[in-house]
């Protein structure tokens, strides 16, 4: 199981993300991952860096490392905008970008709204969603967010990975893990033992929140590698 952690992109500059990106890079962490937000989930008066500026920019800072948002949500930018957003990234860090996408839900509505920006029905968005896995698949690993049952038998249909937010193992349901999967949210104080049951669960990626203790997580996947 590989292991990853979010970059700390609620900021006003990408210094600490840079520094995060680095400490993972060093520590033998596999990948690193930017939230896809217009500002931390309910906290508008907050500052949240784009997602694809950042990961190019650590791309060039840390070549070695795998890199992706997390995850990014259809219906902020056009369809073939979000593409080119991947295939740019791609082309400067080739072979190191995962692709997760998501369709937001009723807590990313209002970052929408706030700036104008059309929020489609779910069925829309999970059209969307499809439009473009359908389009990077054959690029990219695509993740698709876990959620509505429509959302997750896109990814089954299209052979992608689900991804599934700050879920325990014994809450994650048997249609998600009879397929590829993997997981994301935040850290426990047991975090040895949370990474041991969701490698024994069968989750390919394990990705934590920016408070996640670094050093921990990379003594964990050293002892099992």
């Amino acid at each position: 199981m590989r292991v990853g952690i979010l970059l700390p992109t609620f900021r006003d500059d990408a210094t600490d993300a840079f520094d995060m990106a680095q400490r993972a890079a060093e520590s033998g962490l596999d990948g690193v991952f930017a939230y896809d937000h217009l500002w931390p989930m309910g906290q508008p008066h907050r500052p949240a860096l784009t997602p694809f500026p950042v990961l190019a920019a650590v791309s060039a800072r840390v070549p070695s490392i795998m890199l992706g948002p997390l995850v990014a949500r259809v219906g902020l930018v056009a369809p073939e905008h979000l593409v080119q957003q991947f295939r740019t990234l791609g082309a400067l860090a080739p072979g190191r970008v995962l692709a997760p996408l998501g369709t937001g839900d009723r807590l990313s509505a209002e970052e929408n709204r706030a700036y104008g920006i059309a929020y489609p029905s779910a069925n829309e968005r999970q059209d969307l969603l499809a439009r473009v896995a359908r389009e990077l698949r054959n690029e990219f690993e695509v993740w698709i967010g876990a959620g509505a049952s429509r959302t997750n038998e896109i990814a089954r249909e299209l052979g992608v990975v689900l991804n599934v937010w700050n879920k325990s193992v014994t809450e994650i349901d048997s249609a998600i893990t009879s397929g590829a999967w993997n997981w994301a949210g935040n850290a426990r104080d047991d975090i040895d033992v949370q990474l041991s049951e969701l490698q024994h669960a069968g989750a390919t990626w394990a990705v934590f929140s920016p408070s996640a203790p670094v050093e921990e997580i990379a003594a964990w996947r050293l002892r099992n590698s």
